[in-house]
């Protein structure tokens, strides 16, 4: 091995070490899990455990619930995301506006939600959006709109949710996309403004292309993250009602730790970072396709 090739591995070793110790040890772990009947009686008793391959796998795409889960968390991806990287593009686009003034406190007062204790802000919203009580219904209520029931209603729990994740959530997306708007040469806008090109001309000719690469990276970070929905439903409807905002991880959740089929849990939690793996794999081939042509 040449001495430069060893140095390398050598300034690598520390970071392929972490990767290793907390990213590849806890998937084989979970693939590990996956094909055993791991429960409460295997935790007390090693020699309880049992060798059942993919009986796990089998079962869970026989189970109802996990596919009611799975839609849950789609419809809370494929609505989410677009919205919050909307909402984040759109208030970089404000901050970065030449007459945007107090730039500093504004961009300092949309990221705080990103830094706020989750749990302690979904509590909050849970009491904001309270039927009875709620400030939500009672503003609704001065214009003459009744109540609306937002964390009990099947139709209204999951967006209520999906409005929760993207105000907590895309203060971290503005950042990333303000850098990239501020990347991009003003030439490019003076010549499109000196060719007669209108605001919105110069918004789909000069910054999407521009920030092409930048919206991958913010959507390929914003759906892995999206699929990992728990905290919210846990927090603010413990999965009801009627099962509408079940997520894929409060199903893996309760059958870990509230029925303790530990090997089931660990198959969906392979599921899902395979489900996850093969989205973000697809948008990256995509950006990249993009890019070539």
């Amino acid at each position: 091995m040449k001495r430069g090739s060893l140095a390398g591995w050598v300034f690598a070793a520390p970071a392929l070490i972490v990767i290793g110790v907390f990213f590849g040890l806890p998937v084989l772990s979970a693939l590990a899990l996956s094909l055993t009947d791991f429960d409460l009686y295997a935790l007390a008793d090693p020699h309880n455990l049992r060798f059942n391959g993919l009986g796990n796998y089998i079962d869970l795409l026989q189970t109802p619930m996990f596919w009611k889960s799975l839609g849950n968390t789609a419809y809370f991806v494929v609505a989410g995301v677009p919205l919050s990287i909307g909402v984040s593009l759109g208030a970089a686009l404000l901050l970065n506006a030449p007459a945007a003034r107090f730039k500093a406190l504004f961009r300092t007062a949309l990221f705080a939600p990103v830094v706020t204790t989750l749990v302690a802000v979904a509590v909050i919203w849970r009491y904001l959006f309270h039927t009875r009580y709620g400030l939500v219904n009672w503003g609704l209520g001065q214009v003459g709109i009744n109540p609306i029931d937002w964390l009990g209603d099947p139709n209204w729990a999951m967006p209520t949710i999906i409005g929760f994740a993207v105000w907590k959530n895309f203060g971290y997306n503005m950042v990333i996309f303000l850098a990239g708007l501020q990347a991009i040469p003003k030439d490019l806008y003076e010549a499109a403004r000196i060719d007669g090109a209108s605001r919105w001309q110069q918004f789909l000719h000069i910054t999407l292309p521009m920030l092409g690469p930048v919206l991958l990276v913010v959507g390929v970070i914003t759906v892995s993250g999206y699929f990992q929905l728990f905290a919210e439903p846990y927090v603010m409807t413990r999965g009801d009602p009627l099962q509408s905002t079940v997520s894929v991880l409060y199903f893996m959740f309760e059958e870990g730790f509230k029925w303790w089929n530990l090997g089931r849990a660990s198959a969906v939690a392979f599921l899902l970072f395979l489900i996850i793996l093969a989205v973000t794999t697809l948008m990256l081939r995509f950006g990249k396709r993009r890019e070539l042509v």
